[in-house]
């Protein structure tokens, strides 16, 4: 319990932080002021500022707002194709459809997001929302797998027969009983899914190929500061504080989930 506690304050701290930033931050984060560049962190800019001169407090929420929403919607995407996939392998177990779903991802596994990233913006450029289809597609032989692998081990169970028995066709055993029994392990791989996405779009971003200027990135950030880290180490330590806590906080809220879901572990937890 404690760590899904610890998790959830983290996340929700950067989650504030993005939605206030659609409201108020600091500092406008396009605008330039040379003249107080590489500032170190003081009343004024509690974060310091870059070597543009730009408010790095105000650039981190609104960088939050950007991380947020490429993993927030790449999850989804992994998730609204990946689980109607396993669910459809599961329910053929062995047959030509699962051999084809699980080839398929087979290939999606071979190539890494940030080569399909590369892939994709090779022909559409580099943008957020290539990022966000890069980190989607990663997403989803990641989902089919999860539900195949956990929807195999119901439909042997006596209640599936039962529902068979019935007269129910595999698709609405599928829908009615295999999903709502695998939805808790979706939620926490979800979470698992949702940190790495945050860690794929600053990846993405550090080599250019993610969200581009003036739309902050924490990845971007640093990538831009890395060659100042001696003379002015703050630009790099906090988008990189932000992006370590950011992940953090999803992993111990999914081993929270995980405990407080799973019935074998919900004793200890309570």
């Amino acid at each position: 319990m404690r760590n899904l506690v610890l998790g959830v304050l983290f996340t929700s701290l950067f989650v504030l932080g993005a939605l206030l930033s659609f409201l108020w931050t600091p500092y406008d984060h396009t605008v330039l002021d040379i003249a107080n560049k590489l500032q170190a962190p003081n009343a004024a800019h509690p974060f310091g500022t870059d070597q543009l001169g730009r408010d790095i407090l105000s650039m981190i929420m609104v960088g939050a707002r950007t991380s947020i929403a490429v993993a927030v919607v790449a999850v989804g995407i992994g998730m609204g194709l990946g689980v109607p996939l396993g669910l459809t392998a599961a329910a053929w177990r062995g047959g030509w459809p699962d051999e084809i779903i699980m080839r398929g991802n087979d290939l999606i596994f071979a190539f890494p997001s940030l080569l399909i990233a590369i892939m994709i913006t090779a022909v559409f450029g580099p943008s957020a929302v290539n990022a966000i289809i890069a980190i989607g597609i990663f997403n989803i032989p990641v989902f089919a797998r999860v539900t195949r692998g956990a929807a195999l081990s119901l439909w042997t169970r006596d209640y599936i027969l039962a529902a068979r028995v019935a007269g129910k066709g595999a698709g609405r055993i599928s829908v009615e009983h295999i999903l709502p029994n695998v939805a808790n392990l979706l939620i926490v791989q979800g979470t698992i899914q949702f940190s790495l996405g945050i860690l794929a779009e600053a990846a993405l971003s550090y080599v250019g190929l993610g969200a581009q200027p003036p739309t902050p990135s924490w990845g971007r950030m640093l990538a831009e500061s890395q060659t100042l880290f001696i003379l002015a180490p703050h630009i790099t330590l906090f988008p990189g504080f932000a992006i370590v806590l950011t992940v953090l906080g999803l992993n111990l809220a999914g081993d929270g989930l995980r405990d407080l879901l799973d019935p074998k572990l919900r004793r200890g937890v309570q």
